[in-house]
């Protein structure tokens, strides 16, 4: 990813979402040429000098203050994550080459727990949306569709985001696909802002950006948003419908890995669902060995 043209894409959007009247400008009798605020606006409004705005949208943050980034969210009234994002954008790990892409692997403890985990579909997702592995509830709940032994192959590993835009099957589960798609595609935009030096999560972007027009319009908005809890409706091609609830665990010392667990209300009709479906997966997934550190 180009961090300077992200900076400047993002700040470009979140000004011309802005009106004159919505931050207290008298609105010109005459039509104006640009959408939103304009830059001389925001800089006013900011207490910033244009010169030094200008500067920003063109991507030549080095030497910003947090107080003038914080000042420029204020005015822009952004929220928490997409301030964070301005200031992970205005600060790009750059400098570095592209990391080569490695195989990340779930650790062993992270594979008991979910084998633990029986009456309840988890999984472990490295940042990227890339499936580690999951436990054979949530293989049944996502992707029955897919081997169980897909997250063991680094080259074949289901990613969810991408499924979400070019897996039909997958796709069909969510009742509100378009939100969905564009929390996924929020989402992405917080980690590419703070890891611009992997090349894995460009190339994921790329390919996305190539296969999906739905996708590529939703980028262009440049939404940022970070979802960590919440309630899923999903249509399962098994057990009908089903209202769970989630939540991402962040795995520590596992560099951006997550555990993601999906539960219903005890003695709901989804409840009851998700017992249906844990009689119909896999009772004994079959062992696999753990990849190679380091294997493409």
């Amino acid at each position: 990813m180009d961090a300077p043209s992200e900076l400047g894409d993002f700040l470009k959007s979140r000004r011309a979402a802005l009106r004159p009247q919505d931050v207290g400008l008298a609105t010109p009798p005459t039509r104006r040429r640009v959408a939103g605020l304009r830059r001389e606006e925001l800089a006013l409004l900011a207490g910033v000098s244009i010169t030094h705005y200008t500067r920003l949208e063109q991507g030549r943050a080095a030497g910003v203050s947090d107080s003038v980034l914080e000042a420029i969210a204020r005015t822009l009234r952004l929220g928490e994550d997409e301030t964070a994002h301005l200031k992970d954008l205005a600060r790009p790990t750059g400098g570095r080459r592209p990391a080569v892409p490695r195989a990340e692997q779930a650790t062993p403890s992270a594979r008991q727990l979910l084998g633990a985990m029986t009456d309840v579909p988890a999984l472990v997702l490295d940042r990227r949306g890339d499936v580690l592995a999951w436990n054979r509830l949530g293989h049944a709940l996502l992707a029955p569709h897919l081997p169980w032994q897909a997250p063991d192959t680094p080259g074949e590993r289901p990613n969810l985001i991408r499924m979400l835009f070019l897996d039909e099957r997958y796709r069909d589960l969510y009742t509100d696909r378009k939100e969905e798609a564009l929390l996924a595609v929020a989402s992405l935009r917080l980690v590419a802002g703070r890891h611009s030096d992997d090349r894995a999560l460009a190339e994921l972007i790329g390919q996305l950006s190539i296969r999906s027009g739905e996708f590529t319009a939703l980028w262009a908005r440049h939404p940022v948003r970070t979802c960590t809890s919440g309630v899923k409706s999903l249509h399962h091609p098994a057990v009908g419908a089903l209202e769970l609830s989630f939540e991402n665990l962040c795995l520590p010392g596992a560099s951006g890995q997550r555990l993601i667990a999906y539960t219903a209300e005890p003695g709901s009709p989804s409840d009851a669902a998700l017992r249906l479906l844990a009689g119909t997966a896999t009772p004994r997934p079959p062992a696999t060995r753990p990849v190679a550190e380091g294997a493409v």
